[in-house]
Order: structure tokens, then sequence, then C-alpha cells
């Protein structure tokens, strides 16, 4: 990783980070009560909810967590890496990305203890506190893993599975607001530290990259 680039990485992680402490500050100082703008949303998604969305909404919602996150992780170690070392490397880190990024948001869910929208409102299942959306940071990280390895070494076409990925990734979240079981700053505040937590483990790794991939990718960090 270039220095400029690097140093964009920090910078984005500096401001998500910094974005995402004043977002739990505001949440906690309210005692997890909604915001005008989670209100606003989840009336909309009460008053838009046809059998059609619905089922596109919890078949899209299901695919942010349980195995398909982890299987896209692996898929992104593969294409991160030339050789299988390189490979099993890559997908190891990231699924150690993603696995300490699920046990901090945790920590931080239990802290906050932010109750959900009225159960009433439901449209699909759910448990545990609001405050960050466990799907909405899941997939978020995931979505950036697969877009890092895709701009370190996807051939020509990487636009529009990067745009691919990203859509993904945000439509997971958006979905829980859909279907009434987060509030949109849970939903923000996932995207948040999704962003922090990756621009984190990428500068890591860009500094003390395994010894497989210094060796013969020197170059490229």
């Amino acid at each position: 990783m270039s220095r400029r680039r690097a140093a964009a990485v920090v910078g984005l992680g500096v401001c998500a980070w910094s974005a995402f402490a004043a977002l739990t500050l505001i949440v906690v100082s309210r005692h997890g009560a909604p915001l005008p703008p989670d209100r606003a949303l989840l009336a909309w998604s009460l008053g838009h909810r046809p059998p059609v969305a619905l089922a596109a909404a919890r078949g899209l919602t299901d695919t942010g967590t349980g195995a398909v996150p982890y299987a896209l992780v692996i898929a992104a170690g593969l294409i991160a890496g030339r050789t299988a070392r390189q490979r099993c490397a890559a997908a190891l880190m990231g699924l150690l990305c993603l696995g300490l990024g699920q046990a901090v948001r945790y920590g931080v869910m239990d802290l906050v203890g932010r109750v959900r929208p009225p159960y009433g409102d439901w449209a699909a299942l759910a448990s545990g506190w609001s405050y960050p959306s466990g799907h909405t940071t899941t997939s978020a990280l995931t979505a950036g893993l697969l877009i890092t390895a895709l701009w370190l070494r996807a051939p020509r076409g990487r636009g529009p599975l990067t745009l691919l990925a990203a859509c993904w990734g945000a439509g997971v979240g958006l979905t829980r607001i859909f279907l009434g079981v987060h509030w949109f700053t849970d939903v923000l505040g996932g995207w948040l530290f999704a962003a922090g937590w990756l621009a984190l483990l990428l500068t890591a790794a860009a500094r003390w990259p395994p010894a497989d991939f210094r060796d013969r990718d020197r170059g490229r960090y």
C-alpha cells in the first residue's frame, strides 16, 4: 500500500471512529430513545410493505448473517492471494477481521443496551440489543473485505463487482430498517463501526503483512 493510500485509510478510520463515538454518545445520552429520523423511517417502512418487498427484504437480510458472510470472506482471501500460501493467509486474516469485529461489536452492544423498535412492528425475527446492528456490521465488513480483495488482485471488470458488493452490504443494512427490527441509527452505527474496524485492520495488515506476502509482493506494500 502506498503512503498516500495508507494515509487515506487512516483518515477514513479516524473519521469513522469519531462519528461512531459521537453517535454512540447521543444514543446513550437519550437512554436509547429513537431520534426523529428513526421514527420517520420506521413509519415509512410500516406504510410500504407489499408482500413481494417483504419477501425480498427477508431473503436479502438472511445473507447478512450465518455462513454466507464467512464464505464471502474466504472468497475474498482467495482473490487477494497469488499463491496457495498467500490465499490461505489472506483468508485467515479476513476471518480474523470479521470474527474480532463481531466480538467487539457484541461488547459495545451490551454496554449500550439499546432496546429495539416495538415488537409489533417487526416483520422478521431478531434477538439481543439493538445498537449497533449486527447484520449491518457483518455485511459491511464482508463487503469491505471483498472490495479490498477485488482492487488488489481482480482482473478487468472489477468495477461492476465492486458495485455489487457495495450494494449488497448497504442493502442488508437497509432491510433491517425496512423489516422494523432496527432503528436507522442502529444501522448507521453498524456502518460506521465497520468502516472504522476495517480501516484499523487494513492499516495493521499493510504495516505487518504475513512473511509470504512480504517476501513475494514487497513492492505492493
